[in-house]
């Protein structure tokens, strides 16, 4: 079957960086597999992890990009083109400081909002993808960069928030596949308090 869409979580490769803040989006997606029974294979072509699986209806590919995080665009560019897909069809789960730990919100098209992974892909695949953003929240030290914060590891009850939302957030991973990303809005976002004024330009 031809894949019909794709999943991509956004995080930095390799041991240093499991259950850091700035993973978030494979946290995600990680999650989606195993309910999913979906099995990760690496392929090299595409410098990621994927997984195919049936979702929504649909045959969905799930992506882990194994570039850094500016560097998302170089893995999911690639599969778009082989499979002759569109942004439009693409969904990316990421971090957001600018939402409290645990909390999500779904949107289409905007800037970057600092991300580096997000802007990367507006930059080299183009706007038009959905986008599912996971809080971490920004309470970082005095002092602290933005880098050394989504960097480092997640602190446990921050992980709890984000695990024990997993099905939520899997659940409008699907009313988006199903029924499209503004159905997928109405359902998933819920009030925030969103904190301005910081950014994560650097990471």
């Amino acid at each position: 079957m031809p894949i019909e869409a794709i999943i991509a979580g956004l995080g930095n490769p390799g041991s240093t960086y499991k259950d850091t803040r700035h993973n978030a989006g494979y946290l995600v997606v990680d999650a989606l597999a195993a309910e999913l029974g979906g099995k990760w294979k690496k392929e090299s072509r595409f410098e990621a992890e994927t997984a195919t699986v049936t979702f929504g209806g649909k045959t969905v590919l799930l992506v882990k990009p194994l570039t850094f995080m500016n560097a998302s665009s170089r893995a999911i560019g690639a599969i778009l083109r082989f499979h002759k897909l569109t942004p439009a069809v693409l969904t990316v789960v990421y971090d957001e400081y600018q939402l409290p730990p645990g909390h999500s919100k779904i949107s289409i098209r905007g800037s970057a909002g600092g991300h580096n992974g997000v802007a990367d892909l507006l930059q080299h695949v183009g706007d038009g993808f959905t986008r599912l953003r996971i809080g971490i929240g920004s309470a970082r030290h005095p002092g602290m960069t933005m880098a050394d914060y989504v960097l480092a590891k997640m602190p446990v009850t921050d992980m709890d928030r984000i695990k024990e939302r997993f099905p939520e957030y899997i659940a409008g991973l699907r009313v988006v596949l199903e029924k499209g990303p503004s159905d997928a809005m109405t359902f998933l976002n819920k009030k925030i308090v969103v904190n301005h004024g910081q950014d994560q330009s650097s990471v």
